[in-house]
C-alpha cells in the first residue's frame, strides 16, 4: 500500500446518494472518505426531471405521506440549489383512453398537499386556444398545466462532492474499492486509484452507495444476497424543435411517464423512465427498438414527424426498482430503502432512490449512522445552500428561486464585456460560483483561448481544479451540457487540449 487513511466513514460510490451522504456526514463533523470508480455522477442519466407526482395510486396514509414529503422536498431543493434544480411547468395533454378523471382528481389532491410557496397549482388548459396546443395533434384539445422541477442529477452529484470536500472530506475519483472486509470494529478497504496506486482505508463504518451495483457490493462485503430488479431510464436529444418553449408530460402505451423538454439550439430532450432491463449493471445501450418506440410516441402526440435519424444523442442509466415494480407508471417518487448491517462495524446500503430524494436519503442515512459513531450533530442540509446556491445571501431563500432572472440580469450587467448567452450559461451552471470562475477577468481575452465554440480555457481550468473533471466526456456531457451542441470531432479536440495542457488538480481536499 502506498498510503493509509483512518476515518469515521468510507462512502463507496460517487453518485447522488453517495456524495450527499458524504456532504451530510462531513458537515456533522465526521471524517469522511468517498471513492468513485469513474467520474462523479457518471452512471446517472445526464439530465433528470421531476414531474409533479400528481398521479396517486391510492388514498392510503403511507402513499399520501410519501407524496407530501416529495412535494415539500422539491421546494427545499430549489432553495438550496436554484441553479441546478429549476421550476418546471408541464403540459399534460388529456388522453380520453387513460382515465382522465382519475388523473385530474389526483392532481387536485397533490395541489392540496403541496406547500405551494414556489410553484403554482395545476390548472386546466384548452389546448385548441392555447399556445401549448399548437404543436399537438387536434385530438389533444384539452389538458392540464402542472408544476414540477427540473433536476440535473450529475451536476448535483458534483455540487454535493464540492461541499463535502470543503467540509474536510477526501474525494477520490477514478478510484475502485478493490476489497472491503470487517476487521474487529472497523472496516479495512483497499482502494485502487489511477495508475494502480493502492490506499488502505480503515473506517469505523462504511456506506454502500454504489447505485445499480449495490446488491453486488453487499454480497461481496457481507455475503448477503438481496436480488432487486433493475429498470432503465433513457434520454434522447432530438435535433429538432417539437414545440414552443413548453415542456410536456406524455404517457406511453404502458402508462409510463415520458417527458419532452425544449433545450438549447432548438433541440428537444426526451426522457423515459421505468423501462424493463434484463441485463447486468453497467452503462446500457439504447436499442434501435427503444428509439423507434419513443419516436412513435412523439409522432402520436405531435404534428412534427420524428424519426431515428433526428436523434443526436441517446444515453441510458439504470436504477434499482426497490418495490419490484415500475413506480414511474404512477409518477410517484422512486422508492428507496436503507439497509443497516450492525454485525460488527456498521455497513449501510442505499438501495434505490431518485434525483429528487437524495437529500432526504442522505439525512436518513447519517441519522442512522451518527449515534453509532458517537456523533450528536443533527440534520442541517435543508438549511444550507449547495455551492453556487448563495444568490441572495448564505441561507436558502425563496428569492433565489423567484428572483433568479433578476440575479441573471445583474450578472449580465456585471460581466457586460462577455456575450449575454455565455454569462447566462455560466450562471445556470455555476450559480454564484460564476464570480469565482470569472475572478480577475476584465475582458474576453482573460478567458484564454476558445478551445471549442463557447468553451474557453478559463472554464476548463476551473472545472479541472474545482470539479474533478478529467476527460472530454466529463466536461461536455456532465459539466457544461455542450456535447450535443458542438460539431463532430469536438471531443477529440478537447482531449487533445487536455493532454497538452498541464492543469493542477486542486480539488482532492485530503
Amino acid at each position: 500500500m502506498n498510503s493509509t487513511i483512518d476515518c469515521d466513514l468510507l462512502v463507496v460510490g460517487g453518485g447522488l446518494n453517495g456524495t450527499a451522504i458524504a456532504r451530510d456526514a462531513a458537515g456533522r463533523g465526521m471524517s469522511v472518505v468517498l471513492c468513485e470508480r469513474d467520474d462523479l455522477g457518471a452512471y446517472a442519466v445526464a439530465s433528470a426531471c421531476g414531474p409533479s407526482h400528481t398521479a396517486v395510486p391510492s388514498l392510503k396514509r403511507q402513499a399520501l405521506s410519501t407524496l407530501r414529503k416529495a412535494l415539500a422536498e422539491r421546494e427545499t431543493l430549489m432553495r438550496i440549489a436554484p441553479h441546478a434544480v429549476t421550476p418546471l411547468r408541464l403540459v399534460v395533454p388529456r388522453d380520453d383512453d387513460r382515465q382522465p378523471w382519475r388523473e385530474r382528481a389526483s392532481r387536485l389532491l397533490a395541489d392540496r398537499l403541496a406547500p405551494r410557496q414556489l410553484l403554482p397549482a395545476s390548472r386546466h388548459l384548452d389546448l385548441l386556444h392555447h399556445v401549448a396546443g399548437l404543436p399537438l395533434k387536434p385530438q389533444f384539445s384539452q389538458g392540464e398545466l402542472v408544476s414540477g422541477c427540473k433536476v440535473d442529477g450529475p451536476r448535483l452529484a458534483v455540487l454535493n462532492a464540492m461541499d463535502a470536500a470543503e467540509a474536510g472530506a477526501t474525494i477520490l475519483t477514478r478510484t475502485v474499492c478493490d476489497a472491503a472486509q470487517r476487521s474487529g470494529e472497523s472496516w479495512q478497504a483497499t482502494l485502487r486509484g489511477p495508475g494502480g496506486a493502492g490506499t488502505l482505508v480503515r473506517s469505523r463504518a462504511m456506506v454502500n452507495a454504489t447505485g445499480q451495483w449495490a446488491t453486488r457490493f453487499l454480497r461481496s462485503a457481507s455475503n448477503v444476497d438481496l436480488p432487486i430488479p433493475l429498470v432503465k431510464c433513457i434520454r434522447l436529444v432530438v435535433r429538432k424543435k417539437l414545440a414552443h418553449p413548453c415542456s410536456y408530460l406524455l404517457r406511453d402505451a404502458d402508462g409510463r411517464s415520458v417527458l419532452v423538454l425544449p433545450c438549447e439550439n432548438d433541440s428537444t430532450l426526451v426522457i423515459a423512465d421505468g423501462l424493463p432491463h434484463g441485463g447486468e449493471p453497467g452503462a446500457p445501450q439504447v436499442s434501435d427498438a427503444e428509439i423507434e418506440r419513443l419516436c412513435g410516441l412523439l409522432n402520436r402526440y405531435f404534428t412534427a414527424r420524428t424519426s431515428a435519424a433526428d436523434v443526436a444523442q441517446a444515453s441510458a442509466g439504470l436504477r434499482l426498482a426497490v418495490d419490484g415494480s415500475d413506480s414511474s407508471a404512477q409518477a410517484l417518487p422512486q422508492p428507496h430503502a436503507l439497509r443497516l448491517d450492525r454485525d460488527g462495524a456498521p455497513l449501510l446500503s442505499v438501495l434505490g432512490g431518485d434525483a429528487e430524494s437524495f437529500r432526504r436519503v442522505a439525512e436518513e442515512a447519517v441519522d442512522q449512522l451518527a449515534p453509532l459513531l458517537g456523533q450528536s450533530g443533527g440534520a442541517w442540509t435543508a438549511q444550507a445552500c449547495l455551492p453556487g446556491g448563495t444568490l441572495f445571501g448564505m441561507a436558502p431563500t425563496a428569492q433565489s428561486v423567484l428572483g433568479f432572472s433578476d440575479y441573471l440580469r445583474m450578472k449580465k450587467q456585471a460581466f457586460a464585456w462577455a456575450p449575454p448567452e455565455l454569462v447566462e450559461r455560466y450562471v445556470h451552471s455555476y450559480g454564484s460560483r460564476t464570480d469565482r470562475l470569472l475572478q480577475g477577468c476584465a475582458g474576453m481575452h482573460d478567458l484564454g483561448r476558445e478551445i471549442l465554440p463557447g468553451l474557453f480555457e478559463a472554464e476548463l481550468h476551473y472545472l479541472i481544479r474545482h470539479e474533478w473533471a478529467q476527460t472530454a466526456e466529463d466536461i461536455l456531457w456532465r459539466r457544461t451540457r455542450l456535447g450535443h451542441l458542438l460539431p463532430t470531432g469536438a471531443a477529440a479536440t478537447l482531449e487533445g487540449w487536455l493532454a497538452a495542457t498541464p492543469v493542477t488538480q486542486a480539488v482532492k481536499h485530503a
